[in-house]
């Protein structure tokens, strides 16, 4: 049987390899080298997984459509794959898994050699498919120039997310051809852009923070940007933030504001005459304590002991850093797109289209994605492996 495979990130790549065991493959992808987004994942360090992962790392319409496939080829099943295939890995405390390397080539590297070392697997980069169709129980593919029949063919060209690394809507796109549908699209693990009032002192700063916003909160790093604010604990949220929603930041979450009281007090008594813009030194980065005493009201040359009747205030502003979003970044500057082609139309236990028969998908074309933290690859390895089983055509 012969397979096409449109898509050659990290799903397309796991769908050749296992699809490979027992079949002919032609692995098509458009960009001229595979796997781009893959290289870019966890800063270039490549979080492949997460040994802590659960359902409730999963999100989309109906995130319980993943667990199949996750429970199907699991954590511990992807990284024994791995070191099958010569790659090292570590684990660190959080449950991340990254090669031990800390390069993401490594990751790409051992998929595509061993790829290349499969003489029933054909490679082409640099091909765009602009149709699919089906006609007398084969699938066509055709490019500008080129045509290719397969038995089946699993979608695996990603979401819209990061255009610059290979984010396209060409998956949609094919699935539609065969009366799937979508769901809505929006940027997920993204920065947030808020009121510049505050922050745009702030550019380069990256403090330990708890976030607040209506419905969701978080712990972890936040880094400030000259257009609002990022890190990964406002990327885990930033799906749940829109435009005039009040995101509020602890700026420090391991005292309380009644032991942050007493500490500053203390320290305007022990150092009366210390200028405001020094009254955070030791605490605070000194460019986001100039900031809360501006932010009150106060003068950063004032001493200390003239600020008895900011101190209040200045505690409430650090314990509530308030900041109005005005939206997120778009989809060009995304991680993930969340939303995609709707699960419901495709079996759990095969990843098979109910709709046409032979035609799979993996990975996040499909409207399911992850937390930051090595989840989404997890679902590209999981969904690559099921999908490429081909159980529904056996």
């Amino acid at each position: 049987m012969k397979v096409l495979i449109i898509g050659g990130g990290a799903s397309g790549m796991m769908a050749a390899l296992t699809a490979s065991q027992n079949h002919e493959v032609i692995l098509i992808e458009r960009q001229s080298r595979m796997a781009r987004k893959l290289l870019a994942t966890g800063n270039g360090r490549c979080n492949l997984s997460n040994r802590k992962l659960s359902l409730e790392n999963y999100h989309g319409q109906e995130p319980e459509f993943c667990q199949y496939a996750l429970k199907y080829f699991d954590v511990e099943q992807t990284l024994d794959f791995f070191r099958r295939l010569g790659l090292l890995t570590v684990t660190e405390d959080s449950g991340r898994v990254y090669p031990l390397s800390d390069s993401a080539n490594s990751v790409a590297d051992v998929l595509r050699l061993h790829l290349q070392e499969r003489s029933n697997v054909t490679i082409v980069t640099g091909c765009e498919i602009q149709s699919l169709h089906r006609k007398k129980g084969k699938f066509i593919a055709e490019a500008d120039t080129e045509r290719f029949e397969g038995d089946c063919t699993i979608i695996c060209c990603g979401g819209a997310a990061g255009g610059k690394l290979g984010g396209t809507d060409l998956g949609y796109r094919l699935l539609s051809s065969f009366g799937h549908s979508r769901t809505k699209l929006y940027p997920s693990l993204v920065q947030v852009r808020t009121d510049t009032t505050l922050v745009r002192s702030l550019k380069g700063i990256r403090c330990e923070a708890k976030v607040y916003t209506s419905n969701a909160q978080n712990r972890g790093e936040v880094q400030f940007t000259d257009f609002g604010i990022s890190g990964p604990a406002i990327f885990e949220i930033s799906r749940f933030i829109h435009e005039g929603q009040t995101v509020t930041l602890d700026l420090l979450p391991d005292i309380t504001a009644q032991e942050l009281q007493k500490l500053l007090q203390h320290r305007v008594e022990s150092l009366p005459m210390l200028k405001a813009e020094d009254l955070f030194t030791g605490m605070l980065h000194n460019r986001l304590g100039r900031t809360v005493v501006r932010a009150c009201g106060g003068s950063l040359e004032t001493p200390c002991k003239d600020l008895a009747d900011l101190l209040s205030d200045m505690v409430q502003c650090i314990k509530n850093f308030a900041l109005r979003a005005i939206g997120t970044m778009g989809m060009e500057q995304a991680q993930v797109t969340a939303g995609g082609i709707k699960t419901s139309e495709f079996r759990q236990d095969t990843l098979e289209s109910k709709l046409c028969k032979g035609l799979y998908a993996a990975g996040e074309v499909l409207d399911i994605d992850g937390d930051c933290g090595g989840y989404n690859l997890q679902w590209a390895w999981s969904s690559g492996r099921l999908a490429g089983e081909l159980r529904g055509a056996q």
